[in-house]
């Protein structure tokens, strides 16, 4: 097989949650336990940073991957889903898996995968895991795909776990409650391991708190501790911004590459993080300077408020749960622009009429459906929309509801792509 073949056997062979979502779901760690067994625990030959949570997961990753870069130590990075090709999803030093390795592991292990029945996530976890072993990284950053407690990636070890929030999302699968989910993500508090909380809340702290005391583990809770009182957007379109602890100023002047003032938290969560790690790894004040300013060039990250274009403005993010929606509103509210163009679609899987609520009317929308099977119809999503006097047109793919959106825009106006990952992708896609 070549890469593109490969590709479409680990479609088509095996089930995928991004694309078929509750097929996909396994409630056991059988074959992840048969799997690391099988490849005999290759992520024991590196450190680990474990990393869960509804939102900002992804962005608290390549934060932490870039300070860890600066500071000069080779870095594997797995997140999940990926945006344009599959091996985004396993870096090192912000350079996706090579095409050679993706072939030769599915090559080498297609009997055993067949004959586990592995899951497309658990093939992609123990293929990163496998990857970062045979190059010899220095520590990895591991994001979980779905909770945490179930999850392929929750068998390494790590240094550090780190939870960055809870909001409800993937009800059907980690719980209808926000403390049941919160159960499911105080999964990766491993014994006598340090966990970081990203934000803290009233209705699912005692639960993380619970989990830590039984697993002896020092918590931490990062907005606790770590305050940014503002942030200002730069000429260079970064974000400038102090960190305080206790009301004093402990880092002065920081910039981000990475839009958006939802960010904040996730600023918060990795500085918050690395200050602990730096008992065990070695990381100065220096390298989380700069590792804040490059996060976008050290490990390419997309899709977390990009700007795709200016005049008029185009901005994509893959915000796409309750709680996502809620900031990138805000960061709409903030934005400056004479009309706004929304265009939106979702997976039907979602909370759909809620996310739906949470979206202004004073937009022109463009209803739109990503070319995956758990795409909610375009039509039927414009119907739920006009319901809350969202008004628009619909388009059966992204593409023609870009064209159909910059054709009706002026120079002073904004458009906004969003509301599911794949949207985004295909977006990115589209620039291309």
């Amino acid at each position: 097989m070549n890469y593109e073949e490969t590709i479409q056997f680990m479609y088509n062979a095996l089930p995928m949650f991004q694309r078929e979502g509750k097929a996909a779901y396994k409630a056991n760690l059988n074959n992840s336990i048969a799997f690391d067994e099988y490849l005999q625990h290759p992520h024991t030959n590196y450190k680990s940073i474990h990393i869960a949570g509804t939102n900002g997961k992804g962005s608290t990753s390549h934060i932490l991957a870039s300070i860890f870069q600066e500071a000069g130590y080779k870095v594997g990075l797995y997140t999940s889903p990926h945006l344009k090709d599959y091996r985004e999803r396993i870096r090192i030093n912000g350079e996706c898996v090579k095409k050679e390795f993706v072939i030769d592991f599915i090559k080498q292990h297609q009997s055993f995968i067949q004959k586990q029945k592995c899951s497309f996530f658990e093939m992609t976890v123990f293929m990163a895991l496998e990857y970062f072993k045979k190059e010899k990284i220095d520590i990895a950053v591991i994001e979980t795909g779905l909770g945490g407690r179930l999850d392929s990636t929750n068998l390494i070890k790590p240094e550090l776990s780190i939870i960055t929030n809870i909001s409800k999302d993937h009800t059907q699968f980690l719980g209808d409650t926000i403390e049941k989910i919160a159960v499911e993500k105080a999964g990766i508090i491993k014994d006598n391991t340090p966990i970081i909380i990203g934000e803290s809340k009233k209705e699912y702290d005692f639960v993380f708190q619970e989990t830590a005391k039984n697993k002896n583990a020092d918590i931490f809770f990062a907005d606790k501790h770590l305050q940014i009182p503002f942030m200002l957007k730069t000429l260079e379109n970064r974000l400038k911004f102090n960190i305080e602890k206790e009301g004093k100023i402990l880092f002065k002047d920081l910039e981000i590459d990475l839009l958006g003032n939802y960010q904040q938290k996730n600023i918060i969560t990795a500085v918050c993080s690395i200050l602990h790690l730096q008992k065990k790894i070695e990381v100065s004040t220096e390298n989380i300077y700069n590792g804040l300013k490059k996060v976008v060039k050290n490990t390419h990250l997309l899709g977390r408020w990009q700007i795709m274009d200016s005049n008029p403005l185009i901005v994509c993010d893959t915000g796409h749960n309750e709680d996502g929606v809620k900031y990138v509103i805000e960061q709409i509210k903030n934005t400056a622009y004479k009309r706004l163009h929304i265009i939106w679609g979702m997976v039907a899987d979602k909370n759909i009429d809620k996310i739906l609520e949470l979206l202004p009317e004073n937009a022109n929308y463009y209803f739109t459906k990503a070319q995956i099977p758990r795409a909610m119809d375009e039509k039927l999503l414009s119907t739920k929309a006009k319901k809350v006097n969202l008004k628009g047109e619909s388009y059966e793919i992204v593409n023609k509801a870009i064209k159909s959106a910059i054709e009706n825009a002026e120079a002073n106006d904004f458009i906004f792509i969003g509301g599911s990952t794949f949207i985004v992708a295909e977006a990115l896609s589209y620039w291309e």
